[in-house]
Formats: structure tokens, C-alpha cells, sequence
């Protein structure tokens, strides 16, 4: 238990942050998995869609300060590779 008020009162605010960004970061992994979800399932225009909400989403998330911006970039990069990877014609 803190000792001074002003502890308290970061306890507090602390305890709201953690809400918010638990949401956020669950938000982020359902919009991944419903990206590799279309994917896996071979539907190319339902992953496209999929793929900006997550890009979206990992976008606002680097904004507010959820995660860091290179960890946003690099999530943001790999699930375009797989993408192209799985769209790419076979020759």
C-alpha cells in the first residue's frame, strides 16, 4: 500500500492505463489472427482487408504509445511478406 498521496493517486491512474492498453493489445492480436486466418483459408481479399485493419491498428497502437513504433513496423512488415508470399503466382 502506498505511503503518500501522490502514490495513490499514480496507483490509480496506473491501474487505468493497464485496462486501456490490455484492450489495445488484445485488439491487436485478434486483428492478427483474423489476417492469418483469411489467409490460411486462401481467401486473398479477406486477408487484404484484414491485413490494413491490423496495419490500422498497430499504427494507433504505436501512436498512443501502446507498443514501440519499430515493433509496429516490423509486425506491419512480416504480415505484409506473408501476403505477398501467399498471393505471389507459382510458376
Amino acid at each position: 500500500m502506498p505511503n503518500k498521496k501522490s502514490a495513490e493517486r499514480r496507483m490509480r491512474s496506473s491501474a487505468r492505463k493497464q485496462l486501456v492498453n490490455k484492450s489495445v493489445k488484445s485488439l491487436l492480436k485478434t486483428r492478427e489472427k483474423k489476417f492469418l486466418d483469411s489467409l490460411k483459408a486462401g481467401k486473398s481479399e479477406d486477408a487484404q482487408v484484414a491485413l490494413s485493419a491490423a496495419v490500422s491498428a498497430l499504427d494507433k497502437a504505436a501512436k498512443k504509445g501502446v507498443i514501440h513504433w519499430a515493433k509496429a513496423d516490423r509486425k506491419k512488415s512480416r504480415l505484409s511478406l506473408r501476403l505477398a508470399s501467399a498471393t505471389a503466382p507459382t510458376l
